[in-house]
């Protein structure tokens, strides 16, 4: 049996430098075989993962012999940490190596929602010339909220107050008297004043009891008209049948959405009834730079983890 399993997409680079000194059994679809992933699991030291694995209780009564899990990638709702820290298994997520990437997708995504033109190439093509229907915003001079000023928030704001935009953002666990929003020239915020007084909102929280449907049906009615929302967190996060209906009675104008509560979306999502939607395949934080910078991270801490231990 392998040392390591691997049930999804890790780059060449990383899975040679774990090849180097064990036996990886590596399948990127395995995930979706679950009686064979538990199977792999059964005697290996170490179970690597992105976000579709579901590491469970039942998959780690599965790998009686597992140390360690390494997440390629940084959110961890789709593993069962308490039964992690009750077996001993330490879990290694790739802190930080895809805030580059995620920041990037957050500005684009406002530049679309807000100039909304990039979509007119078919019309044009066709000889149609919509220049007065295609006339969007500048983001220069609005406002943009962000809720959670973790790395990948810090990192949203520095771009945004280079485009000129006013910046104010909303932390649970950052004091409103913390010095760290003048260093990064953000003004602390309520959620209630960040939601009213925000042209676009940008979500950066994890998925907890604390944060499921917290932008829900009063949240969105305490938006300011018109604004947009983008969600790179966790699908959970926004109460998405209350974001349709906000969208289909014009109270927000656009939304930009990277993940959902339930992916990959099934056929006749209930999103096929909203307008002016961005919609991506949980992928903000995936590039070809970030995939490099994940899989080292991982594959490193993985490979010291178990040689430690040997």
């Amino acid at each position: 049996m392998a040392d390591i399993v691997i049930s999804e997409f890790i780059n060449d680079t990383a899975l040679e430098l774990l090849s180097r000194d064990f036996d990886v059994d590596y399948d990127p679809n395995m995930f979706q075989r679950p009686n064979e992933l538990e199977n792999a699991v059964s005697e290996c030291r170490a179970l690597i993962v992105r976000n579709r694995t579901l590491v469970t209780e039942s998959l780690l009564d599965a790998g009686t012999g597992l140390e360690v899990v390494g997440r390629l990638g940084v959110g961890l709702d789709n593993i069962d940490m308490r039964a992690c820290k009750t077996r001993g298994i330490r879990v290694f997520p790739a802190t930080g190596a895809n805030v580059n990437s995620v920041a990037e997708y957050v500005v684009a995504a406002l530049l679309i929602l807000f100039r909304g033109v990039y979509s007119a190439t078919a019309e044009v093509l066709a000889g149609e010339w919509p220049r007065n229907r295609y006339t969007g915003s500048e983001v220069c001079g609005k406002t943009l909220g962000i809720v959670g000023f973790g790395a990948i928030g810090r990192a949203v704001a520095s771009r945004a107050l280079a485009l000129g935009m006013r910046v104010i953002a909303n932390d649970a666990f950052i004091d409103a008297s913390s010095g760290c929003w003048e260093k990064h020239g953000v003004a602390s915020a309520d959620m209630h004043t960040l939601l009213s007084e925000s042209d676009a909102v940008t979500l950066h929280v994890p998925l907890s009891e604390l944060t499921r449907h917290l932008i829900n049906k009063e949240a969105i009615e305490t938006m300011k008209k018109g604004s947009v929302i983008i969600n790179t967190a966790r699908g959970g996060v926004i109460q998405e049948k209350a974001l349709i209906e906000a969208l289909r009675n014009g109270h927000l104008s656009g939304a930009a959405l990277d993940v959902y509560e339930n992916e990959p979306l099934p056929a006749g999502s209930h999103f096929e009834a909203g307008p002016s939607l961005l919609l991506t395949p949980h992928i903000a934080g995936v590039t070809v730079e970030s995939n490099e910078r994940v899989g080292a991270m991982v594959a490193e801490r993985v490979r010291k983890a178990l040689v430690d231990t040997h």
